[in-house]
Protein backbone atom coordinates (compact mmCIF):
# COMPACT_ATOMS: atom_id res chain seq x y z
CA UNK A 1 0.00 0.00 0.00
CA UNK A 2 1.02 3.49 -0.64
CA UNK A 3 0.16 6.46 1.35
CA UNK A 4 1.16 10.17 0.41
CA UNK A 5 1.17 12.40 3.03
CA UNK A 6 0.67 16.54 1.95
CA UNK A 7 1.96 19.17 2.78
CA UNK A 8 3.15 18.67 6.06
CA UNK A 9 5.06 20.24 8.35
CA UNK A 10 8.57 18.14 8.49
CA UNK A 11 10.21 17.39 11.10
CA UNK A 12 12.75 14.69 10.66
CA UNK A 13 14.17 13.67 14.28
CA UNK A 14 17.61 14.98 13.35
CA UNK A 15 17.24 17.97 14.82
CA UNK A 16 17.96 20.46 11.77
CA UNK A 17 15.10 23.24 10.86
CA UNK A 18 11.46 21.43 9.82
CA UNK A 19 10.24 22.41 6.53
CA UNK A 20 7.52 22.04 4.59
CA UNK A 21 7.18 18.65 1.73
CA UNK A 22 5.36 15.96 0.74
CA UNK A 23 6.29 12.41 2.30
CA UNK A 24 5.29 9.30 -0.18
CA UNK A 25 5.53 5.79 1.73
CA UNK A 26 5.61 2.42 -0.55
CA UNK A 27 5.06 -0.85 1.79
CA UNK A 28 6.88 -0.53 4.56
CA UNK A 29 9.53 2.33 3.89
CA UNK A 30 9.75 6.04 3.22
CA UNK A 31 10.25 5.76 -0.54
CA UNK A 32 10.32 10.17 -1.14
CA UNK A 33 10.17 12.78 0.85
CA UNK A 34 9.91 16.50 -1.82
CA UNK A 35 7.39 18.48 -3.08
CA UNK A 36 4.67 18.21 -5.61
CA UNK A 37 4.85 14.41 -5.24
CA UNK A 38 1.80 12.25 -6.77
CA UNK A 39 1.46 8.36 -7.12
CA UNK A 40 -0.93 6.62 -8.93
CA UNK A 41 -3.16 4.80 -6.35
CA UNK A 42 -1.78 5.81 -2.88
CA UNK A 43 -3.78 6.98 -0.16
CA UNK A 44 -3.64 10.55 0.24
CA UNK A 45 -3.59 12.78 3.43
CA UNK A 46 -3.58 16.30 3.48
CA UNK A 47 -1.56 17.11 6.34
CA UNK A 48 -1.72 21.24 6.24
CA UNK A 49 -1.55 22.69 9.36
CA UNK A 50 0.15 19.64 11.08
CA UNK A 51 3.58 18.14 12.02
CA UNK A 52 5.11 15.20 10.30
CA UNK A 53 7.10 13.42 12.58
CA UNK A 54 9.18 10.15 13.09
CA UNK A 55 7.24 7.89 15.49
CA UNK A 56 7.97 8.20 19.00
CA UNK A 57 9.90 5.63 20.69
CA UNK A 58 9.74 5.16 24.46
CA UNK A 59 12.94 3.54 25.66
CA UNK A 60 11.66 3.11 28.88
CA UNK A 61 8.17 1.43 29.18
CA UNK A 62 6.67 -1.33 31.31
CA UNK A 63 4.57 -3.33 28.57
CA UNK A 64 5.93 -6.46 28.52
CA UNK A 65 2.85 -8.61 29.76
CA UNK A 66 -0.05 -5.17 29.48
CA UNK A 67 0.62 -6.42 25.60
CA UNK A 68 -1.17 -9.66 26.34
CA UNK A 69 -4.07 -8.00 27.64
CA UNK A 70 -4.03 -5.09 24.97
CA UNK A 71 -1.30 -5.78 21.91
CA UNK A 72 -2.39 -2.30 21.06
CA UNK A 73 -1.03 -1.23 23.75
CA UNK A 74 -3.35 1.83 23.17
CA UNK A 75 -2.26 4.07 26.08
CA UNK A 76 0.86 3.90 23.79
CA UNK A 77 0.07 4.12 20.19
CA UNK A 78 -2.40 6.54 21.01
CA UNK A 79 -0.36 9.28 22.15
CA UNK A 80 2.37 8.88 18.68
CA UNK A 81 4.58 6.15 19.84
CA UNK A 82 5.99 3.56 17.42
CA UNK A 83 8.27 1.35 19.28
CA UNK A 84 8.31 0.41 23.14
CA UNK A 85 11.99 -1.05 24.41
CA UNK A 86 10.28 -3.35 27.59
CA UNK A 87 11.89 -5.39 30.16
CA UNK A 88 13.17 -2.64 32.37
CA UNK A 89 14.64 -1.97 35.44
CA UNK A 90 16.37 -5.31 35.56
CA UNK A 91 12.78 -7.10 35.74
CA UNK A 92 11.26 -8.57 32.94
CA UNK A 93 9.58 -11.80 31.62
CA UNK A 94 12.52 -13.74 29.75
CA UNK A 95 14.71 -15.95 30.67
CA UNK A 96 13.10 -17.47 33.57
CA UNK A 97 13.65 -21.29 34.62
CA UNK A 98 11.57 -23.84 36.43
CA UNK A 99 13.16 -23.19 39.81
CA UNK A 100 12.25 -19.26 39.86
CA UNK A 101 9.31 -19.14 38.06
CA UNK A 102 6.84 -19.08 41.03
CA UNK A 103 8.30 -16.21 42.95
CA UNK A 104 9.35 -14.27 39.94
CA UNK A 105 5.52 -13.99 38.70
CA UNK A 106 4.74 -12.64 41.66
CA UNK A 107 7.76 -10.35 41.63
CA UNK A 108 6.37 -9.14 37.89
CA UNK A 109 3.25 -8.85 39.33
CA UNK A 110 4.31 -6.14 42.25
CA UNK A 111 5.78 -4.49 39.15
CA UNK A 112 3.61 -4.43 36.18
CA UNK A 113 0.35 -5.55 37.70
CA UNK A 114 -1.36 -8.96 37.05
CA UNK A 115 -2.30 -10.68 34.11
CA UNK A 116 -4.17 -14.57 33.08
CA UNK A 117 -0.81 -15.23 30.92
CA UNK A 118 0.52 -18.79 31.21
CA UNK A 119 4.20 -18.81 31.44
CA UNK A 120 5.12 -20.94 28.27
CA UNK A 121 8.45 -19.40 27.71
CA UNK A 122 11.72 -19.74 29.46
CA UNK A 123 13.99 -17.55 26.76
CA UNK A 124 14.27 -14.54 25.68
CA UNK A 125 14.03 -15.94 22.17
CA UNK A 126 10.68 -18.04 23.10
CA UNK A 127 9.06 -14.75 25.21
CA UNK A 128 9.22 -12.66 21.50
CA UNK A 129 8.56 -15.47 19.95
CA UNK A 130 5.19 -15.69 21.46
CA UNK A 131 4.26 -12.04 21.29
CA UNK A 132 5.51 -12.05 17.57
CA UNK A 133 2.78 -13.96 17.26
CA UNK A 134 0.08 -11.18 18.89
CA UNK A 135 -1.75 -8.34 16.74
CA UNK A 136 0.87 -5.37 18.03
CA UNK A 137 0.31 -2.10 17.54
CA UNK A 138 3.65 -0.58 18.04
CA UNK A 139 6.95 -2.53 17.51
CA UNK A 140 8.73 -4.27 20.47
CA UNK A 141 12.50 -4.15 21.37
CA UNK A 142 13.66 -5.91 24.52
CA UNK A 143 16.32 -5.93 27.01
CA UNK A 144 17.78 -8.93 28.91
CA UNK A 145 16.97 -7.97 32.82
CA UNK A 146 20.13 -8.22 35.00
CA UNK A 147 17.39 -9.53 37.52
CA UNK A 148 16.54 -12.70 35.35
CA UNK A 149 19.67 -13.15 34.53
CA UNK A 150 20.94 -13.62 37.67
CA UNK A 151 18.24 -15.62 38.50
CA UNK A 152 18.45 -17.95 36.59
CA UNK A 153 22.16 -18.14 36.85
CA UNK A 154 22.22 -18.61 40.86
CA UNK A 155 18.39 -17.87 42.21
CA UNK A 156 17.26 -15.51 43.84
CA UNK A 157 19.70 -15.55 47.02
CA UNK A 158 21.60 -12.51 48.53
CA UNK A 159 25.42 -13.30 47.93
CA UNK A 160 27.96 -12.70 45.33
CA UNK A 161 28.20 -15.38 42.39
CA UNK A 162 30.92 -17.84 42.54
CA UNK A 163 33.53 -18.10 39.64
CA UNK A 164 31.36 -20.18 37.93
CA UNK A 165 28.07 -18.33 38.51
CA UNK A 166 29.66 -15.74 37.07
CA UNK A 167 30.71 -17.15 33.79
CA UNK A 168 26.82 -18.70 33.45
CA UNK A 169 25.54 -15.03 33.73
CA UNK A 170 28.18 -13.73 31.11
CA UNK A 171 27.03 -16.51 29.07
CA UNK A 172 23.08 -16.28 29.80
CA UNK A 173 23.61 -12.22 28.98
CA UNK A 174 25.01 -13.43 25.86
CA UNK A 175 22.95 -15.66 24.95
CA UNK A 176 19.89 -13.41 25.53
CA UNK A 177 21.67 -10.39 22.90
CA UNK A 178 22.38 -13.05 20.33
CA UNK A 179 18.32 -13.65 20.92
CA UNK A 180 17.51 -10.00 20.03
CA UNK A 181 18.37 -8.03 23.24
CA UNK A 182 19.58 -4.31 22.63
CA UNK A 183 21.28 -4.72 25.87
CA UNK A 184 20.76 -5.44 29.79
CA UNK A 185 18.84 -3.23 32.56
CA UNK A 186 19.45 -3.17 35.84
CA UNK A 187 17.36 -1.80 38.67
CA UNK A 188 19.54 -1.56 41.66
CA UNK A 189 16.96 -1.14 44.26
CA UNK A 190 15.17 -3.97 43.33
CA UNK A 191 16.19 -7.90 44.15
CA UNK A 192 17.51 -9.88 43.09
CA UNK A 193 19.44 -6.50 41.62
CA UNK A 194 20.48 -4.88 44.82
CA UNK A 195 22.45 -7.85 45.83
CA UNK A 196 25.13 -7.34 43.16
CA UNK A 197 28.57 -5.48 43.50
CA UNK A 198 30.32 -2.86 41.19
CA UNK A 199 32.57 -6.21 40.45
CA UNK A 200 29.77 -8.04 38.89
CA UNK A 201 28.15 -5.49 36.69
CA UNK A 202 31.50 -4.60 35.41
CA UNK A 203 31.98 -8.24 34.57
CA UNK A 204 28.75 -7.84 32.23
CA UNK A 205 29.54 -4.77 31.09
CA UNK A 206 32.41 -6.31 29.47
CA UNK A 207 29.63 -9.01 27.43
CA UNK A 208 27.79 -5.73 26.41
CA UNK A 209 30.93 -4.02 25.31
CA UNK A 210 32.03 -7.21 23.01
CA UNK A 211 28.55 -7.50 22.03
CA UNK A 212 27.94 -3.53 21.17
CA UNK A 213 25.04 -3.54 23.55
CA UNK A 214 23.84 -1.12 25.41
CA UNK A 215 23.74 -0.75 30.18
CA UNK A 216 20.45 0.57 31.34
CA UNK A 217 20.23 1.27 35.04
CA UNK A 218 17.99 2.53 37.21
CA UNK A 219 20.43 3.12 39.59
CA UNK A 220 21.32 2.54 42.96
CA UNK A 221 20.27 5.98 44.73
CA UNK A 222 18.29 8.91 43.33
CA UNK A 223 18.13 10.45 46.41
CA UNK A 224 20.82 10.85 49.04
CA UNK A 225 23.74 8.73 47.60
CA UNK A 226 23.03 9.94 43.73
CA UNK A 227 26.80 11.45 43.42
CA UNK A 228 28.30 7.66 44.43
CA UNK A 229 25.62 6.19 42.85
CA UNK A 230 26.44 7.84 39.61
CA UNK A 231 30.15 7.50 40.33
CA UNK A 232 29.54 3.53 40.15
CA UNK A 233 27.66 3.73 36.96
CA UNK A 234 29.93 5.63 35.37
CA UNK A 235 33.11 3.35 37.02
CA UNK A 236 31.29 0.50 34.90
CA UNK A 237 31.32 1.90 31.98
CA UNK A 238 34.84 2.94 31.98
CA UNK A 239 36.33 -0.03 33.32
CA UNK A 240 34.25 -2.43 30.97
CA UNK A 241 33.87 -0.19 28.11
CA UNK A 242 30.13 -0.42 27.82
CA UNK A 243 27.78 2.37 27.05
CA UNK A 244 25.88 3.66 29.84
CA UNK A 245 21.99 4.87 29.90
CA UNK A 246 20.66 6.03 33.08
CA UNK A 247 17.30 5.28 33.59
CA UNK A 248 14.47 7.77 34.47
CA UNK A 249 16.97 10.92 35.10
CA UNK A 250 16.03 12.15 38.35
CA UNK A 251 17.06 13.84 41.92
CA UNK A 252 14.97 13.21 44.49
CA UNK A 253 13.27 14.80 47.30
CA UNK A 254 13.90 18.33 48.82
CA UNK A 255 16.71 17.62 50.91
CA UNK A 256 18.76 16.66 47.98
CA UNK A 257 17.93 19.21 45.72
CA UNK A 258 21.37 21.13 46.01
CA UNK A 259 22.84 18.67 44.99
CA UNK A 260 21.56 19.31 41.16
CA UNK A 261 24.69 21.26 40.11
CA UNK A 262 26.98 18.63 41.15
CA UNK A 263 25.11 15.99 39.37
CA UNK A 264 25.29 17.61 36.55
CA UNK A 265 29.14 18.44 36.29
CA UNK A 266 29.32 15.04 36.47
CA UNK A 267 27.54 14.55 33.45
CA UNK A 268 29.81 17.28 31.74
CA UNK A 269 32.76 15.75 32.83
CA UNK A 270 31.82 12.13 31.70
CA UNK A 271 31.53 13.87 28.44
CA UNK A 272 35.03 14.96 28.44
CA UNK A 273 36.25 11.83 29.84
CA UNK A 274 34.73 10.71 26.13
CA UNK A 275 32.45 8.33 27.90
CA UNK A 276 28.88 7.80 26.19
CA UNK A 277 26.25 8.70 28.47
CA UNK A 278 22.87 9.18 27.83
CA UNK A 279 19.42 9.17 29.94
CA UNK A 280 15.89 9.06 29.48
CA UNK A 281 13.15 11.15 31.22
CA UNK A 282 9.17 11.39 31.61
CA UNK A 283 8.30 15.22 32.09
CA UNK A 284 6.66 14.96 35.58
CA UNK A 285 7.55 15.80 39.25
CA UNK A 286 6.42 12.82 40.42
CA UNK A 287 7.46 8.81 39.93
CA UNK A 288 5.63 5.57 40.05
CA UNK A 289 6.72 2.06 40.85
CA UNK A 290 5.76 -1.08 43.06
CA UNK A 291 5.10 0.10 46.37
CA UNK A 292 7.02 -2.66 48.04
CA UNK A 293 9.96 0.01 47.56
CA UNK A 294 9.36 1.60 50.78
CA UNK A 295 10.38 -1.58 52.82
CA UNK A 296 13.91 -1.44 53.43
CA UNK A 297 16.28 -3.91 51.52
CA UNK A 298 16.82 -6.61 53.88
CA UNK A 299 13.03 -7.39 53.52
CA UNK A 300 12.76 -8.63 49.88
CA UNK A 301 15.88 -10.93 50.63
CA UNK A 302 15.02 -14.48 48.82
CA UNK A 303 11.79 -12.75 46.93
CA UNK A 304 8.56 -12.38 47.35
CA UNK A 305 7.30 -15.24 49.48
CA UNK A 306 10.16 -14.15 52.36
CA UNK A 307 8.85 -10.51 52.14
CA UNK A 308 5.09 -11.51 52.81
CA UNK A 309 6.75 -14.06 55.50
CA UNK A 310 8.66 -10.91 57.18
CA UNK A 311 5.45 -8.76 57.25
CA UNK A 312 3.92 -11.45 59.49
CA UNK A 313 6.22 -10.86 62.23
CA UNK A 314 5.35 -8.20 64.95
CA UNK A 315 9.15 -7.91 65.60
CA UNK A 316 10.27 -7.76 62.22
CA UNK A 317 7.69 -4.90 61.44
CA UNK A 318 8.71 -2.83 63.91
CA UNK A 319 12.20 -3.43 63.20
CA UNK A 320 10.87 -2.35 59.32
CA UNK A 321 9.20 0.90 60.62
CA UNK A 322 12.40 1.93 62.78
CA UNK A 323 14.66 1.41 59.46
CA UNK A 324 12.22 3.69 57.25
CA UNK A 325 12.01 6.59 60.18
CA UNK A 326 15.62 6.69 60.45
CA UNK A 327 17.23 5.34 57.44
CA UNK A 328 19.89 3.45 55.74
CA UNK A 329 23.00 4.25 54.44
CA UNK A 330 23.01 3.88 50.37
CA UNK A 331 19.21 3.40 50.76
CA UNK A 332 17.07 5.48 48.85
CA UNK A 333 14.11 5.74 51.54
CA UNK A 334 10.91 6.89 49.65
CA UNK A 335 9.18 7.87 52.97
CA UNK A 336 11.65 10.07 54.18
CA UNK A 337 12.14 12.05 50.17
CA UNK A 338 8.59 11.77 49.74
CA UNK A 339 6.87 11.55 52.86
CA UNK A 340 3.82 9.93 53.98
CA UNK A 341 1.73 12.47 52.10
CA UNK A 342 3.48 12.37 48.69
CA UNK A 343 3.03 8.97 48.20
CA UNK A 344 -0.45 7.78 46.66
CA UNK A 345 -1.98 4.09 45.96
CA UNK A 346 -1.89 3.61 42.30
CA UNK A 347 -3.21 0.16 41.98
CA UNK A 348 -4.51 -3.46 43.91
CA UNK A 349 -4.45 -6.87 42.86
CA UNK A 350 -7.86 -7.91 44.49
CA UNK A 351 -11.52 -6.00 45.26
CA UNK A 352 -10.59 -6.06 49.25
CA UNK A 353 -8.59 -2.86 49.04
CA UNK A 354 -10.22 -0.62 45.93
CA UNK A 355 -11.21 1.97 48.40
CA UNK A 356 -7.35 2.81 48.88
CA UNK A 357 -6.86 3.49 45.53
CA UNK A 358 -5.80 6.93 44.76
CA UNK A 359 -5.36 7.63 48.31
CA UNK A 360 -2.18 9.04 49.76
CA UNK A 361 -0.41 6.71 52.64
CA UNK A 362 -1.96 9.37 55.47
CA UNK A 363 -5.42 8.34 54.15
CA UNK A 364 -4.91 4.56 53.63
CA UNK A 365 -4.18 5.12 57.72
CA UNK A 366 -7.08 6.56 58.21
CA UNK A 367 -9.68 4.59 55.96
CA UNK A 368 -7.43 1.31 58.03
CA UNK A 369 -7.99 3.06 61.27
CA UNK A 370 -4.21 2.03 61.92
CA UNK A 371 -0.72 4.01 61.83
CA UNK A 372 -0.17 4.68 57.86
CA UNK A 373 3.51 2.17 57.71
CA UNK A 374 1.11 -0.21 59.86
CA UNK A 375 -1.56 0.11 57.55
CA UNK A 376 0.04 -0.16 54.03
CA UNK A 377 2.01 -3.22 55.11
CA UNK A 378 -1.20 -4.80 55.58
CA UNK A 379 -2.36 -3.87 51.92
CA UNK A 380 1.05 -5.72 50.59
CA UNK A 381 0.59 -8.32 52.45
CA UNK A 382 -3.05 -8.85 51.98
CA UNK A 383 -2.67 -8.07 48.14
CA UNK A 384 0.00 -10.25 47.99
CA UNK A 385 2.70 -7.46 46.89
CA UNK A 386 0.72 -6.54 44.24
CA UNK A 387 0.38 -2.90 45.28
CA UNK A 388 1.53 0.34 42.92
CA UNK A 389 2.70 3.87 44.32
CA UNK A 390 3.11 7.29 42.43
CA UNK A 391 5.77 9.20 44.69
CA UNK A 392 5.91 13.36 44.83
CA UNK A 393 9.90 13.92 44.44
CA UNK A 394 10.37 17.22 42.37
CA UNK A 395 10.03 20.57 41.12
CA UNK A 396 9.03 21.63 37.92
CA UNK A 397 12.36 23.85 37.79
CA UNK A 398 14.01 20.95 38.06
CA UNK A 399 12.53 18.78 35.26
CA UNK A 400 13.07 21.42 32.50
CA UNK A 401 16.53 21.54 33.63
CA UNK A 402 17.30 17.94 33.04
CA UNK A 403 15.41 17.65 29.93
CA UNK A 404 17.13 20.47 28.21
CA UNK A 405 20.43 18.58 28.76
CA UNK A 406 21.88 17.19 25.38
CA UNK A 407 22.12 13.91 27.14
CA UNK A 408 18.26 13.84 27.89
CA UNK A 409 15.55 11.53 25.79
CA UNK A 410 11.89 11.35 26.23
CA UNK A 411 10.55 8.35 27.63
CA UNK A 412 6.54 7.37 29.51
CA UNK A 413 7.98 4.82 31.93
CA UNK A 414 4.37 3.84 31.81
CA UNK A 415 3.48 1.15 33.99
CA UNK A 416 -0.50 -0.05 33.67
CA UNK A 417 -2.70 -0.18 37.08
CA UNK A 418 -5.98 1.79 38.61
CA UNK A 419 -5.23 4.94 38.80
CA UNK A 420 -1.89 4.91 36.85
CA UNK A 421 0.75 7.65 36.81
CA UNK A 422 -0.50 9.75 34.15
CA UNK A 423 2.71 9.39 31.92
CA UNK A 424 1.27 6.22 30.67
CA UNK A 425 -1.02 8.11 28.54
CA UNK A 426 0.53 11.32 28.13
CA UNK A 427 4.12 11.95 28.27
CA UNK A 428 5.21 12.70 24.84
CA UNK A 429 2.05 15.11 23.73
CA UNK A 430 2.90 16.86 27.59
CA UNK A 431 6.14 17.61 26.08
CA UNK A 432 5.41 19.09 22.89
CA UNK A 433 1.90 21.11 24.37
CA UNK A 434 3.79 22.41 27.63
CA UNK A 435 6.99 22.21 27.18
CA UNK A 436 7.58 23.59 23.79
CA UNK A 437 4.33 25.23 22.30
CA UNK A 438 3.34 26.74 25.89
CA UNK A 439 6.24 27.36 27.73
CA UNK A 440 8.56 27.34 25.04
CA UNK A 441 11.60 25.41 26.85
CA UNK A 442 13.09 23.99 23.54
CA UNK A 443 12.40 24.18 20.36
CA UNK A 444 9.95 21.83 18.24
CA UNK A 445 12.74 20.44 16.33
CA UNK A 446 14.91 19.51 19.66
CA UNK A 447 11.77 17.88 21.36
CA UNK A 448 10.98 15.71 18.36
CA UNK A 449 14.54 14.93 17.86
CA UNK A 450 14.87 13.86 21.55
CA UNK A 451 11.58 11.45 21.11
CA UNK A 452 12.81 9.63 17.58
CA UNK A 453 16.53 10.19 16.43
CA UNK A 454 18.09 10.26 19.97
CA UNK A 455 16.17 7.22 20.77
CA UNK A 456 17.15 5.64 17.65
CA UNK A 457 20.52 6.25 18.27
CA UNK A 458 20.93 5.44 21.79
CA UNK A 459 19.19 2.13 21.47
CA UNK A 460 21.33 1.37 17.84
CA UNK A 461 18.24 1.24 15.47
CA UNK A 462 19.47 1.89 12.35
CA UNK A 463 16.24 2.29 10.37
CA UNK A 464 13.87 4.12 12.81
CA UNK A 465 13.96 7.28 14.75
CA UNK A 466 14.26 9.58 11.02
CA UNK A 467 12.23 10.91 8.29
CA UNK A 468 14.28 10.06 5.33
CA UNK A 469 14.22 8.00 2.38
CA UNK A 470 14.72 4.33 2.86
CA UNK A 471 14.03 4.32 6.67
CA UNK A 472 10.95 1.99 8.17
CA UNK A 473 7.88 3.99 7.98
CA UNK A 474 7.05 4.86 11.39
CA UNK A 475 5.59 7.93 11.33
CA UNK A 476 3.08 10.51 13.05
CA UNK A 477 0.95 13.53 12.08
CA UNK A 478 -0.01 15.97 14.97
CA UNK A 479 -1.82 19.05 15.48
CA UNK A 480 0.96 21.49 17.12
CA UNK A 481 -1.89 23.95 17.97
CA UNK A 482 -3.56 21.09 19.74
CA UNK A 483 -1.33 18.42 21.26
CA UNK A 484 -1.52 17.92 24.94
CA UNK A 485 -1.71 15.43 28.18
CA UNK A 486 -5.12 15.56 29.58
CA UNK A 487 -4.78 13.10 32.34
CA UNK A 488 -3.34 14.04 35.83
CA UNK A 489 -3.09 12.41 39.01
CA UNK A 490 -6.84 12.22 39.97
CA UNK A 491 -8.01 10.93 36.59
CA UNK A 492 -5.04 10.12 34.66
CA UNK A 493 -6.97 7.21 32.48
CA UNK A 494 -7.17 9.75 29.48
CA UNK A 495 -5.98 9.84 26.16
CA UNK A 496 -3.71 13.24 25.02
CA UNK A 497 -5.18 15.39 22.43
CA UNK A 498 -3.85 16.72 18.97
CA UNK A 499 -2.38 13.10 17.22
CA UNK A 500 -4.74 12.27 14.11
CA UNK A 501 -2.42 10.03 12.20
CA UNK A 502 0.05 6.87 13.83
CA UNK A 503 1.86 4.61 10.90
CA UNK A 504 3.60 1.87 11.82
CA UNK A 505 5.66 0.03 9.31
CA UNK A 506 3.50 1.52 6.54
CA UNK A 507 -0.10 1.15 7.80
CA UNK A 508 -2.35 3.83 9.57
CA UNK A 509 -3.07 2.35 13.31
CA UNK A 510 -4.50 6.31 13.75
CA UNK A 511 -6.50 7.53 11.13
CA UNK A 512 -8.18 10.92 11.61
CA UNK A 513 -7.78 10.37 15.59
CA UNK A 514 -9.58 6.91 15.58
CA UNK A 515 -7.93 3.50 15.86
CA UNK A 516 -8.14 1.36 13.04
CA UNK A 517 -8.21 -2.21 12.50
CA UNK A 518 -4.38 -2.57 11.75
CA UNK A 519 -2.03 -4.47 13.61
CA UNK A 520 1.49 -4.06 11.63
CA UNK A 521 4.06 -3.89 15.16
CA UNK A 522 6.57 -5.97 14.91
CA UNK A 523 9.77 -7.46 17.53
CA UNK A 524 13.01 -5.67 16.70
CA UNK A 525 15.92 -7.41 17.42
CA UNK A 526 19.66 -6.08 17.66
Amino acid sequence: MKILIKNGLIVDGSGKESYLADLLIDGEKIEKIGTDLVADGAKVVDAKGMVVAPGFIDTHSHSSMLVFKDSLLSPKIKQGITTELVAQDGMGPAPVNEATLSPWKKAMKGLEGEYDVEWSWRSVADYLEVIEKLPLGPNIAYLAPHGNVRMVSMGLDNRKPTEEEMKLMQANLAKAIDEGAFGMSTGMIYPPCCYADIDEFIELGKVLHDKDALFVTHQRSEADSILDSMEEILTIGKESGCKVHFSHFKVCGKNNWDKFPKVLDRLDRAKAEGMTVSFDQYPYVAGSTMMSVILPPWVHDGGTDRLLERLQDADLREKMKEDIRKGIPGWDNFVDFAGLDGIFVTFVGSDKNQDVVGKSLVEVGQIKGKEPLDAIFDVILEEENIVGLVDFYGTEEHVKLIMSRPEQNVCTDGIMGGKPHPRLFGAFPRVLGKYVRDEKAFTLETAIYKMTGKSAQVLGLKDRGLLKEGMAADVVLFDFDKIIDKGDYTDPNQFPEGIEYVIVNGEMVIEKGQVTENRPGRILKK
